[in-house]
């Protein structure tokens, strides 16, 4: 039987790549492209917990998605697990970019690469920003360096007492 992570993380990728009716992955086979990403975000992210991964044996503990969820892991794992699987699919519609004109008529299919790529782009520009959301607390970083601000109750001009 499946751990609540293998459940739950499989069930939000499918979200993410649009494969709702398993028609396109298995279970197993995202089962091991989570795990592969859970092992790269490691590389990147510094969690509060340890995660042990063992792609091998399709282990991932503790599990994040029981007891104490760690929210944070479980997101940017997938969404990371998004980009990998979306730049996958992205690079197998390059073979399929083609344009083919005979005489006045044209079959242009550049554009299906061009879309996939673009989705890929997205996915991972996401996890990429949630990566760096995790890092700053989820505080809006840089927007007391770019914009007038005050603590509560103080302010930066003289004679004026709050925001």
């Amino acid at each position: 039987m499946a751990s609540t992570w293998q459940n739950e993380m499989v069930r939000i990728v499918r979200h993410l790549v649009d494969d709702l009716d398993a028609a396109t992955y298995s279970d197993s086979r995202l089962e091991e492209t989570v795990l592969v990403s859970a092992q790269m975000v490691q590389l990147q992210v510094t969690f509060d917990k340890t995660y042990t991964v063992d792609v091998d044996e399709l282990l991932l503990t503790p599990d994040p998605t029981a007891a104490t969820r760690d929210n944070a892991f479980i997101n940017l794992v997938c969404l990371k697990t998004a980009c990998i699987i979306l730049q996958a699919e992205a690079k197998s519609k390059i073979n399929s970019s083609v344009l083919v004109k005979d005489g006045a008529s044209q079959i242009d299919a550049r554009a299906i690469y061009g879309a996939a790529s673009e989705r890929a782009k997205i996915a991972c520009d996401s996890y990429t920003r949630g990566v760096l959301e995790y890092e700053t607390g989820n505080s809006r970083g840089g927007l007391a360096i770019t914009t007038p601000y005050t603590v509560e109750g103080l302010s930066p001009y003289p004679g004026h007492l709050g925001p």
